[in-house]
Protein backbone atom coordinates (compact mmCIF):
# COMPACT_ATOMS: atom_id res chain seq x y z
CA UNK A 1 0.00 0.00 0.00
CA UNK A 2 1.11 3.31 -0.92
CA UNK A 3 1.91 5.68 1.74
CA UNK A 4 0.86 9.24 2.05
CA UNK A 5 3.34 12.08 2.34
CA UNK A 6 2.13 14.84 5.01
CA UNK A 7 3.73 18.74 4.23
CA UNK A 8 5.83 17.95 7.68
CA UNK A 9 7.34 15.13 5.76
CA UNK A 10 8.52 17.39 2.64
CA UNK A 11 11.84 18.77 3.08
CA UNK A 12 11.83 22.38 2.06
CA UNK A 13 14.86 24.14 0.11
CA UNK A 14 17.30 26.02 2.48
CA UNK A 15 17.73 29.60 1.30
CA UNK A 16 21.13 32.07 1.96
CA UNK A 17 20.13 36.15 0.72
CA UNK A 18 23.09 37.91 0.47
CA UNK A 19 23.21 41.97 0.71
CA UNK A 20 25.76 44.74 1.47
CA UNK A 21 24.80 48.19 2.49
CA UNK A 22 26.36 50.51 0.23
CA UNK A 23 25.78 53.90 1.11
CA UNK A 24 21.88 53.76 2.58
CA UNK A 25 19.07 51.52 3.82
CA UNK A 26 17.23 50.34 0.30
CA UNK A 27 19.36 46.83 -0.05
CA UNK A 28 18.92 45.48 3.17
CA UNK A 29 15.97 47.12 3.04
CA UNK A 30 14.76 45.15 0.29
CA UNK A 31 15.90 42.18 1.23
CA UNK A 32 14.80 42.12 4.92
CA UNK A 33 11.73 42.41 3.57
CA UNK A 34 12.05 39.48 1.03
CA UNK A 35 13.56 37.14 3.89
CA UNK A 36 10.60 37.53 6.66
CA UNK A 37 8.15 36.81 3.87
CA UNK A 38 9.59 33.95 2.77
CA UNK A 39 10.21 32.71 5.98
CA UNK A 40 6.07 34.00 7.37
CA UNK A 41 4.21 33.02 4.30
CA UNK A 42 6.26 30.13 2.93
CA UNK A 43 7.26 28.39 5.57
CA UNK A 44 11.09 28.05 4.16
CA UNK A 45 14.58 28.00 6.32
CA UNK A 46 16.55 31.41 5.39
CA UNK A 47 20.01 32.30 6.17
CA UNK A 48 20.14 36.48 5.68
CA UNK A 49 23.91 37.58 5.37
CA UNK A 50 24.67 41.23 5.68
CA UNK A 51 28.12 43.40 6.04
CA UNK A 52 26.52 46.31 7.93
CA UNK A 53 24.53 45.10 11.28
CA UNK A 54 24.90 48.47 12.91
CA UNK A 55 22.90 50.02 9.84
CA UNK A 56 20.02 46.86 9.79
CA UNK A 57 19.23 47.68 13.41
CA UNK A 58 18.07 51.29 12.36
CA UNK A 59 15.21 49.19 10.44
CA UNK A 60 14.79 46.32 12.72
CA UNK A 61 15.83 47.07 16.35
CA UNK A 62 15.79 43.63 17.14
CA UNK A 63 19.12 43.12 15.84
CA UNK A 64 22.00 42.66 17.90
CA UNK A 65 25.29 44.68 16.34
CA UNK A 66 27.64 42.55 18.08
CA UNK A 67 26.04 39.14 17.49
CA UNK A 68 27.44 37.57 14.53
CA UNK A 69 24.99 34.57 14.87
CA UNK A 70 21.04 35.52 15.85
CA UNK A 71 17.00 35.10 14.76
CA UNK A 72 14.75 37.48 14.11
CA UNK A 73 11.15 37.21 13.23
CA UNK A 74 12.56 33.26 12.02
CA UNK A 75 14.97 34.73 9.62
CA UNK A 76 18.51 33.66 10.68
CA UNK A 77 20.88 36.62 9.93
CA UNK A 78 24.81 36.28 10.06
CA UNK A 79 27.20 38.74 9.27
CA UNK A 80 28.81 38.63 6.32
CA UNK A 81 32.88 38.13 6.88
CA UNK A 82 35.70 35.63 5.79
CA UNK A 83 35.76 34.13 9.42
CA UNK A 84 31.66 33.18 9.30
CA UNK A 85 31.66 31.46 5.72
CA UNK A 86 32.46 28.47 6.75
CA UNK A 87 28.81 27.05 5.73
CA UNK A 88 27.13 24.58 3.96
CA UNK A 89 25.78 26.74 1.15
CA UNK A 90 22.12 26.71 0.93
CA UNK A 91 19.62 25.34 -1.62
CA UNK A 92 18.36 28.66 -3.02
CA UNK A 93 21.09 31.55 -3.00
CA UNK A 94 19.92 35.54 -3.64
CA UNK A 95 22.79 37.46 -4.78
CA UNK A 96 20.75 40.81 -3.88
CA UNK A 97 21.99 44.00 -6.16
CA UNK A 98 25.18 42.46 -8.14
CA UNK A 99 26.49 42.09 -4.52
CA UNK A 100 29.40 39.44 -5.39
CA UNK A 101 29.65 36.28 -2.79
CA UNK A 102 32.38 35.38 -1.62
CA UNK A 103 34.70 33.02 -3.57
CA UNK A 104 34.88 30.24 -0.67
CA UNK A 105 30.98 30.34 -0.80
CA UNK A 106 30.85 29.57 -4.91
CA UNK A 107 33.96 26.74 -4.30
CA UNK A 108 31.32 25.34 -1.82
CA UNK A 109 28.54 25.63 -3.97
CA UNK A 110 30.55 24.06 -7.09
CA UNK A 111 31.84 21.43 -5.14
CA UNK A 112 28.54 20.33 -2.53
CA UNK A 113 27.50 17.69 -5.48
CA UNK A 114 23.83 19.11 -5.02
CA UNK A 115 21.63 21.20 -7.66
CA UNK A 116 21.59 24.89 -5.94
CA UNK A 117 18.91 27.74 -7.69
CA UNK A 118 21.80 30.45 -7.34
CA UNK A 119 19.54 34.54 -8.24
CA UNK A 120 20.78 38.02 -8.85
CA UNK A 121 17.85 39.98 -7.70
CA UNK A 122 18.32 43.15 -9.67
CA UNK A 123 17.17 46.67 -8.77
CA UNK A 124 12.95 47.51 -9.68
CA UNK A 125 12.48 48.76 -13.45
CA UNK A 126 9.34 50.13 -15.21
CA UNK A 127 11.50 49.80 -18.41
CA UNK A 128 10.09 47.51 -21.19
CA UNK A 129 13.77 45.86 -21.68
CA UNK A 130 13.80 43.85 -18.50
CA UNK A 131 11.09 41.90 -19.62
CA UNK A 132 13.41 40.08 -22.20
CA UNK A 133 16.09 39.59 -19.61
CA UNK A 134 14.04 38.65 -16.38
CA UNK A 135 15.18 34.98 -15.79
CA UNK A 136 18.42 34.95 -18.59
CA UNK A 137 20.84 32.65 -17.38
CA UNK A 138 24.80 33.15 -16.83
CA UNK A 139 27.22 30.61 -16.43
CA UNK A 140 29.74 30.80 -14.35
CA UNK A 141 33.24 31.19 -16.34
CA UNK A 142 34.86 28.33 -15.01
CA UNK A 143 32.78 25.84 -12.27
CA UNK A 144 29.62 24.34 -13.50
CA UNK A 145 27.07 26.72 -11.82
CA UNK A 146 24.69 29.00 -13.55
CA UNK A 147 23.30 32.15 -11.78
CA UNK A 148 20.14 33.85 -13.24
CA UNK A 149 19.10 37.03 -13.38
CA UNK A 150 15.37 38.31 -11.70
CA UNK A 151 14.26 41.73 -12.68
CA UNK A 152 11.50 43.18 -10.25
CA UNK A 153 8.90 45.02 -12.38
CA UNK A 154 5.47 46.03 -13.48
CA UNK A 155 4.84 43.24 -16.26
CA UNK A 156 3.50 40.06 -15.63
CA UNK A 157 6.76 39.27 -17.77
CA UNK A 158 9.05 40.44 -14.82
CA UNK A 159 9.39 39.68 -10.73
CA UNK A 160 6.67 41.57 -9.80
CA UNK A 161 6.96 43.43 -6.67
CA UNK A 162 6.97 42.42 -2.71
CA UNK A 163 3.73 42.58 -0.99
CA UNK A 164 3.49 40.96 2.33
CA UNK A 165 0.05 39.40 3.09
CA UNK A 166 0.10 40.24 6.73
CA UNK A 167 1.83 44.39 5.41
CA UNK A 168 -1.82 44.52 3.30
CA UNK A 169 -4.06 43.42 6.43
CA UNK A 170 -2.31 45.89 8.98
CA UNK A 171 -2.98 48.96 5.82
CA UNK A 172 -6.57 48.16 5.85
CA UNK A 173 -6.98 47.68 9.20
CA UNK A 174 -5.06 51.04 10.40
CA UNK A 175 -6.66 53.67 7.79
CA UNK A 176 -10.18 52.20 8.88
CA UNK A 177 -9.19 52.59 12.47
CA UNK A 178 -9.22 55.94 13.75
CA UNK A 179 -7.80 55.16 17.01
CA UNK A 180 -5.07 53.49 15.52
CA UNK A 181 -4.06 56.60 13.53
CA UNK A 182 -4.21 58.73 16.36
CA UNK A 183 -2.32 56.30 18.92
CA UNK A 184 0.24 56.62 16.02
CA UNK A 185 0.72 60.45 16.16
CA UNK A 186 0.32 60.30 19.51
CA UNK A 187 3.61 57.72 19.97
CA UNK A 188 5.46 59.89 17.61
CA UNK A 189 4.92 62.74 19.87
CA UNK A 190 2.54 64.59 17.34
CA UNK A 191 -0.82 65.83 17.46
CA UNK A 192 -3.70 64.35 15.33
CA UNK A 193 -4.14 66.42 11.69
CA UNK A 194 -6.13 69.29 11.67
CA UNK A 195 -8.98 69.41 9.57
CA UNK A 196 -7.19 71.90 6.90
CA UNK A 197 -3.98 70.45 6.85
CA UNK A 198 -1.89 68.96 4.73
CA UNK A 199 0.49 66.20 6.08
CA UNK A 200 3.37 65.36 4.21
CA UNK A 201 6.29 62.95 4.74
CA UNK A 202 9.34 63.64 3.46
CA UNK A 203 12.37 61.17 2.66
CA UNK A 204 15.17 62.61 0.13
CA UNK A 205 18.63 62.88 -1.09
CA UNK A 206 20.45 65.87 0.58
CA UNK A 207 20.41 68.90 -2.28
CA UNK A 208 18.60 72.07 -2.26
CA UNK A 209 15.21 70.47 -3.96
CA UNK A 210 13.06 71.15 -0.84
CA UNK A 211 13.79 74.37 -0.64
CA UNK A 212 11.69 75.93 -2.93
CA UNK A 213 8.97 74.17 -1.73
CA UNK A 214 9.23 75.14 1.68
CA UNK A 215 8.88 78.74 0.41
CA UNK A 216 5.54 77.95 -1.57
CA UNK A 217 4.17 76.10 1.54
CA UNK A 218 4.60 79.13 4.08
CA UNK A 219 2.97 81.48 2.00
CA UNK A 220 0.18 79.04 1.02
CA UNK A 221 -3.12 79.23 2.28
CA UNK A 222 -3.61 75.45 3.47
CA UNK A 223 -1.52 74.52 6.67
CA UNK A 224 0.89 71.92 5.94
CA UNK A 225 2.53 70.06 8.35
CA UNK A 226 5.66 68.28 7.14
CA UNK A 227 7.56 65.49 8.58
CA UNK A 228 11.40 64.39 8.10
CA UNK A 229 13.21 61.37 9.80
CA UNK A 230 16.54 62.75 11.24
CA UNK A 231 19.53 63.30 9.03
CA UNK A 232 17.45 64.16 6.26
CA UNK A 233 17.26 67.18 4.54
CA UNK A 234 18.59 68.86 7.44
CA UNK A 235 20.79 71.14 5.02
CA UNK A 236 18.04 72.50 4.12
CA UNK A 237 15.80 72.82 7.58
CA UNK A 238 18.82 74.65 8.58
CA UNK A 239 19.20 77.30 5.56
CA UNK A 240 15.24 78.28 5.51
CA UNK A 241 14.39 78.33 9.09
CA UNK A 242 18.10 80.03 9.64
CA UNK A 243 18.65 77.18 12.78
CA UNK A 244 21.43 75.36 13.34
CA UNK A 245 21.53 71.37 14.26
CA UNK A 246 17.53 70.37 13.78
CA UNK A 247 17.41 67.69 16.27
CA UNK A 248 14.58 65.00 16.82
CA UNK A 249 11.83 66.21 17.78
CA UNK A 250 12.34 69.94 16.66
CA UNK A 251 9.66 71.76 15.50
CA UNK A 252 10.30 74.58 13.40
CA UNK A 253 7.48 77.17 11.71
CA UNK A 254 7.19 80.02 9.06
CA UNK A 255 3.78 80.96 7.64
CA UNK A 256 1.30 78.23 7.13
CA UNK A 257 4.64 75.57 7.32
CA UNK A 258 5.63 73.67 10.38
CA UNK A 259 8.37 71.06 9.77
CA UNK A 260 9.15 68.66 12.16
CA UNK A 261 11.86 66.64 12.74
CA UNK A 262 11.19 62.30 13.61
CA UNK A 263 13.45 60.00 14.67
CA UNK A 264 14.42 57.64 12.10
CA UNK A 265 11.75 54.97 11.88
CA UNK A 266 12.16 51.33 11.65
CA UNK A 267 10.78 49.47 9.03
CA UNK A 268 7.02 48.92 10.37
CA UNK A 269 6.88 52.47 11.70
CA UNK A 270 8.00 53.87 8.50
CA UNK A 271 4.87 51.98 6.57
CA UNK A 272 2.67 53.44 9.13
CA UNK A 273 3.65 57.07 8.20
CA UNK A 274 3.16 56.28 4.22
CA UNK A 275 -0.54 55.07 5.44
CA UNK A 276 -0.79 58.17 7.66
CA UNK A 277 0.02 60.81 5.53
CA UNK A 278 -2.11 63.17 2.55
CA UNK A 279 1.35 62.73 0.28
CA UNK A 280 4.29 61.32 0.49
CA UNK A 281 8.18 62.28 -0.80
CA UNK A 282 10.22 58.87 -0.51
CA UNK A 283 13.64 58.21 -2.35
CA UNK A 284 15.56 55.05 -3.74
CA UNK A 285 13.62 51.40 -4.13
CA UNK A 286 12.12 50.39 -1.05
CA UNK A 287 10.07 53.23 0.42
CA UNK A 288 8.95 53.75 -3.64
CA UNK A 289 7.47 50.39 -3.61
CA UNK A 290 5.80 50.90 -0.14
CA UNK A 291 4.66 54.42 -0.91
CA UNK A 292 2.66 52.58 -4.40
CA UNK A 293 0.93 49.99 -1.75
CA UNK A 294 -0.09 52.89 0.82
CA UNK A 295 -2.94 54.20 -1.17
CA UNK A 296 -1.30 57.42 -0.91
CA UNK A 297 -0.47 60.32 -3.92
CA UNK A 298 3.54 60.09 -3.73
CA UNK A 299 6.42 61.33 -6.03
CA UNK A 300 9.71 59.47 -6.19
CA UNK A 301 13.33 60.79 -5.86
CA UNK A 302 14.92 58.05 -8.17
CA UNK A 303 18.61 57.71 -7.10
CA UNK A 304 20.67 59.99 -9.10
CA UNK A 305 23.42 58.43 -11.12
CA UNK A 306 26.23 60.01 -13.61
CA UNK A 307 24.93 61.55 -17.07
CA UNK A 308 21.55 60.82 -16.11
CA UNK A 309 21.23 57.33 -16.37
CA UNK A 310 18.65 57.59 -13.81
CA UNK A 311 15.72 59.38 -16.26
CA UNK A 312 15.24 56.74 -18.43
CA UNK A 313 14.17 54.31 -15.65
CA UNK A 314 12.15 57.73 -14.42
CA UNK A 315 10.56 57.82 -17.33
CA UNK A 316 9.32 54.75 -18.20
CA UNK A 317 7.28 54.40 -14.80
CA UNK A 318 5.87 57.57 -15.72
CA UNK A 319 4.55 56.11 -18.66
CA UNK A 320 3.07 53.33 -16.69
CA UNK A 321 1.87 55.21 -13.73
CA UNK A 322 -0.21 57.85 -15.57
CA UNK A 323 -1.55 55.69 -18.63
CA UNK A 324 -5.13 55.82 -16.97
CA UNK A 325 -4.93 59.77 -15.67
CA UNK A 326 -6.53 62.75 -17.45
CA UNK A 327 -4.01 64.73 -19.30
CA UNK A 328 -3.98 67.56 -17.19
CA UNK A 329 -3.41 65.37 -14.38
CA UNK A 330 -0.72 63.50 -16.08
CA UNK A 331 1.21 67.09 -17.15
CA UNK A 332 0.58 68.13 -13.65
CA UNK A 333 2.61 65.05 -11.97
CA UNK A 334 5.25 64.71 -14.88
CA UNK A 335 6.15 68.62 -14.33
CA UNK A 336 6.64 67.53 -10.64
CA UNK A 337 8.23 64.41 -10.75
CA UNK A 338 10.80 65.70 -13.44
CA UNK A 339 11.14 68.75 -11.81
CA UNK A 340 12.10 67.22 -8.03
CA UNK A 341 14.33 65.42 -9.70
CA UNK A 342 16.23 67.86 -11.20
CA UNK A 343 19.29 68.14 -8.98
CA UNK A 344 19.88 72.25 -8.68
CA UNK A 345 15.97 73.12 -9.77
CA UNK A 346 13.64 71.08 -7.71
CA UNK A 347 9.80 72.01 -7.36
CA UNK A 348 8.80 74.86 -7.31
CA UNK A 349 5.63 76.22 -5.44
CA UNK A 350 3.93 76.59 -9.05
CA UNK A 351 4.72 73.28 -9.40
CA UNK A 352 3.37 72.15 -6.07
CA UNK A 353 0.11 74.33 -6.55
CA UNK A 354 -0.40 72.94 -10.22
CA UNK A 355 -0.02 69.34 -8.51
CA UNK A 356 -2.69 69.47 -5.26
CA UNK A 357 -5.36 70.87 -7.23
CA UNK A 358 -5.79 67.78 -8.82
CA UNK A 359 -5.40 65.84 -5.48
CA UNK A 360 -8.95 63.97 -6.19
CA UNK A 361 -8.03 62.88 -8.91
CA UNK A 362 -4.32 61.65 -7.58
CA UNK A 363 -5.90 60.00 -4.30
CA UNK A 364 -8.41 58.03 -6.48
CA UNK A 365 -5.99 57.18 -8.85
CA UNK A 366 -3.43 56.03 -6.30
CA UNK A 367 -5.85 53.91 -5.00
CA UNK A 368 -6.49 52.30 -8.11
CA UNK A 369 -2.80 51.71 -8.98
CA UNK A 370 -2.47 50.25 -5.53
CA UNK A 371 -4.62 47.53 -5.97
CA UNK A 372 -3.83 46.82 -9.53
CA UNK A 373 -0.36 45.96 -8.11
CA UNK A 374 -1.49 43.91 -5.01
CA UNK A 375 -3.90 41.78 -7.61
CA UNK A 376 -0.61 40.77 -9.23
CA UNK A 377 1.02 37.66 -8.34
CA UNK A 378 3.99 38.88 -5.32
CA UNK A 379 7.73 38.77 -6.24
CA UNK A 380 7.75 36.54 -3.42
CA UNK A 381 6.28 33.66 -4.46
CA UNK A 382 7.44 34.49 -8.44
CA UNK A 383 10.97 34.07 -7.07
CA UNK A 384 9.93 30.98 -4.92
CA UNK A 385 8.62 29.39 -8.53
CA UNK A 386 11.29 30.21 -10.11
CA UNK A 387 13.98 29.10 -7.59
CA UNK A 388 12.09 25.39 -6.96
CA UNK A 389 12.12 25.01 -11.19
CA UNK A 390 16.31 25.51 -11.07
CA UNK A 391 16.23 23.02 -8.62
CA UNK A 392 14.15 19.72 -10.67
Amino acid sequence: MEQETSTSDIVLPRWDIFSTVVDNYGDIGVCWRLARQLAAEHGLRVRLWTDDLISFQKINPEIDPCSPIQFSQDVEIRQWGEFNMSVDPADVVIEAFACELPSTYVEAMAKSGRRHAWVNLEYLSAEEWVDSHHGLPSPHPRLPLIKHFFFPGFSQKAGSLLVEKRWLEQRIIFQEAVQLRADFWQDLGIPAPEKNEVRISLFCYDNNAALSLFTGWAKGATPVVCLIPDRVAMDQVSVFFGVSNPEVGNLFKKGNLIVRVLPFLEQDEYDRLLWACDFNFIRGEDSFVRAQLAERPMVWQIYPQEAGAHWPKLSAFLHRYCADLPQSTREALTTFFEAWNTVGLGASSADWEGLWMHRATLEKHAQEWANRLIKKEDLSTKLVNFCNNKLK
